[in-house]
């Protein structure tokens, strides 16, 4: 329904690679509306502002952290936002 009402050039920046909406319906389909409905309330909690992008100094590796506290690789983060 998202993707139909919201105009993509109106659609809030995710900072993730796999956009949210993306991720949850993927998720929904693969895992069943519980799981799908996790992957909601994850990404509700945590594609917002309040992350920090930082390079590991052990591993040399971009990574961000996210509101959350959790730590996600370079791959998981959206292109736009990985400086090289």
């Amino acid at each position: 329904m998202y993707w139909l009402t919201k105009p993509k050039n109106r659609r809030p920046k995710c900072i993730f690679r796999q956009s949210c909406s993306n991720f949850v319906y993927e998720e929904t389909l693969q895992n069943g509306f519980l799981k799908g409905l996790k992957a909601f309330h994850y990404r509700f909690k945590n594609c917002r502002s309040g992350f920090e992008i930082f390079k590991n100094p052990t591993s040399n590796k971009i990574q961000m952290i996210l509101p959350s506290k959790k730590v996600i690789e370079e791959e998981e983060i959206a292109e736009r936002l990985v400086i090289k």
